[in-house]
């Protein structure tokens, strides 16, 4: 095994990472999903302020000790995006296990990561990406596929881990609709070393999304999200009901937004604070449930597709109600 996976998978039940959700990932969720055996992780502009960043990562750095699962940290390192600074400066002196970047190169982030021991993974969405961000130093990739909630990719899953195996044997997460047990062993046997779940974990009580939001997650399906660059500039699935609620005409979204993640992220009309995102596995997901709740469940599936590979046979899920033969 890479000594990079070994390093991440220590105190971790399953390969499996609950994904960063901007202005839905708090220091609870963080905490909840490393106690429950799972890589906790957070994009740091979901901290309002920088003040308000120092006390999440304080809150977690206290909160994690030696026998969970470790937890990554999120950053923007686009070159519109105006904390940046201040964010790599308490990286340094929080020393997270995982650095991810996303929207801009870990090129800005590699020094300061690799030298108190840390790793630094890169979110990519297209193979060209993928080289880039390892000629930049990145340890490893996040392969954001089609499918994936909030900014997704357009490639299919199995193609997309294909084409990047055949330059890149390091360490591998993969993200974009997984939501069971099945799918975690799924993508390992595909050839990645990790899930990214995050719709999974969207409606969970450890987030910090509003209530209707919770019941617009439980009330929908894959068909429900519509795909779009108009809400940030970068291509995400959102659910259609909140863009109709929001009254993003439709021909809008048939636009790209510019990129901009300069200021205060929470404040002002900005179109992402109405109009709410999820994955194609939102279908899954339809009562309250805790992170540990969510944990278990994917545990439980994840050893049941585990044994039933060692055997040779096909494991099917227990709510199919097909018949024999259909």
């Amino acid at each position: 095994m890479d000594p990079r996976v070994e390093k991440i998978k220590s105190g971790m039940l399953m390969p499996a990472i609950a994904a960063p959700m901007f202005l839905v990932s708090t220091p609870q969720t963080v905490i909840a999903a490393c106690k429950a055996g799972v890589m906790g992780s957070f994009p740091a502009p979901n901290a309002r302020t920088i003040e308000d960043l120092r006390v999440w990562l304080t809150t977690i750095s206290d909160s994690i000790g030696p026998d969970d699962a470790p937890w990554a940290f999120n950053m923007i390192t686009h070159s519109s995006y105006g904390r940046f600074d201040e964010e790599i400066a308490l990286v340094e002196e929080f020393q997270p296990d995982l650095v991810i970047t996303a929207l801009g190169g870990p090129h800005r982030v590699t020094e300061q990561v690799h030298g108190y021991g840390g790793l630094v993974f890169a979110d990519v969405i297209t193979p060209t990406l993928a080289r880039k961000a390892l000629d930049k130093g990145a340890d490893g990739l996040v392969l954001v596929c089609a499918g994936a909630g909030g900014h997704t990719g357009e490639f299919a899953m199995l193609p997309f881990i294909d084409e990047v195996r055949s330059f890149f044997d390091g360490p591998l997460i993969v993200g974009g609709g997984i939501g069971s047990g099945r799918a975690i062993r799924a993508v390992e046997n595909l050839g990645a070393d990790f899930a990214y779940l995050g719709t999974r974990f969207l409606a969970t009580e450890e987030t910090m999304i509003s209530q209707a939001y919770r019941e617009m997650v439980w009330q929908s399906s894959m068909e429900d999200l519509i795909a779009s660059r108009a809400i940030t500039g970068a291509l995400g699935n959102w659910m259609r009901a909140s863009v109709e609620a929001a009254g993003v005409p439709t021909e809008e979204l048939k636009k790209a937004a510019k990129i901009d993640f300069s200021g205060d992220m929470h404040a002002g009309p900005k179109a992402w604070k109405n109009v709410w995102s999820a994955g194609q596995g939102v279908g899954r997901i339809a009562k309250p449930e805790t992170i540990a709740d969510v944990v278990a469940e994917l545990f439980k599936e994840y050893e049941q597709a585990v044994t039933a590979q060692r055997q040779g046979s096909f494991y099917l899920p227990t709510s199919c109600s097909c018949g024999a033969g259909s």
